[in-house]
């Protein structure tokens, strides 16, 4: 092994502290003696990739802090740059084969890129480049709004966004989404005791909690206050799609309406990210709880 890496092993082995354990190092493999010096070492690295381990080293041979902080600038510039370059490419093969809209706004491109540049997740990455690609083919497709709320949700918070989707259905102009948590008739003379009066649809056996539901409204995703439609009579109809299948629910009885949780606009903005995948299983589901008082057509 040349000198030069077992010099670069070296320097990143932390300064040995009194009764800490033994570090030893052969190469470029480390071998721990214990779990925290495994730790210790890993929170080194992580420091020196960010530049922020200067006061980690030994005195005589840490930088002068201008030039730490220099380089920490640079470092974090570099990735900034890497980062977007890699959405461009992503939006670049998304863009293949459709036609660019009118002039892409370029006070929303630059927002656009002040929020992305930080994000290195490649799942996110995509995300965001499926987001560049629907604006420069549909201009307005996503507000700032949307944008800003897309930055700081988390990768689990994304997969959140994506088990809600798979479970919604959507208004024919897809405009409107909605969760479908029951069905119930009015209250009258003939049903005040009925057992089945109410219907309710269990989101959580499919991945969908009422933690989840939070977490998506704590998100601006979804609206917790659960709605309902108005109330239909008999033979009225409503038609939507789950996740491009039709939907067609047809009246049985006089009185009746669906509840739901409403994806707000933000949330259905960003819902068009997100490919449509249908829950065979869950749609079934669907199609039973709410047959009780409807007649349920589906291309299913």
């Amino acid at each position: 092994m040349s000198k030069e890496k077992s010099e670069v092993s070296v320097s990143e082995v932390p300064p040995k502290q009194e009764g800490a354990d033994t570090v030893i190092s052969t190469g470029s493999t480390f071998r721990q003696s214990s779990p925290e010096a495994g730790a210790s070492q890993q929170f080194l690295k992580l420091a020196k990739k960010f530049a922020i381990d200067g006061a980690l080293v030994a005195a005589d041979k840490q930088l002068l802090i201008e030039d730490r902080t220099a380089k920490r600038v640079r470092l974090s510039q570099l990735r900034k740059q890497q980062n977007i370059e890699h959405i461009m490419q992503k939006t670049l093969g998304y863009c293949a084969g459709f036609e660019i809209g009118q002039r892409i706004d370029l006070d929303w491109f630059s927002r656009y890129i002040a929020l992305s540049e930080e994000v290195s997740n490649p799942t996110m990455q995509d995300l965001w480049a499926k987001i560049l690609a629907g604006e420069l083919t549909k201009p307005g497709s996503f507000s700032f709004k949307a944008l800003q709320v897309f930055r700081d949700l988390s990768i689990y918070d994304a997969k959140l966004l994506a088990k809600a989707c798979s479970l919604a259905i959507k208004d024919t102009n897809k405009k409107n989404i909605r969760l479908i948590s029951g069905a119930y008739q009015q209250p009258g003379l003939f049903n005040f005791f009925s057992k089945q009066r109410q219907q309710y649809c269990n989101l959580s056996h499919y991945g969908l909690n009422y933690a989840d539901l939070l977490a998506l409204a704590e998100n601006h995703l979804i609206y917790i206050q659960e709605s309902e439609s108005s109330l239909m009579g008999k033979g009225e109809e409503l038609q939507f799609t789950y996740n491009g299948l039709a939907l067609k629910l047809k009246a049985k009885k006089s009185n009746v309406s669906i509840q739901f949780y409403k994806f707000t606009p933000i949330g259905a903005e960003l819902a068009h990210l997100i490919t449509d995948k249908v829950n065979d299983e869950f749609f079934e589901h669907l199609k039973s709880k709410l047959s009780h008082y409807f007649s349920v057509n589906s291309d299913l």
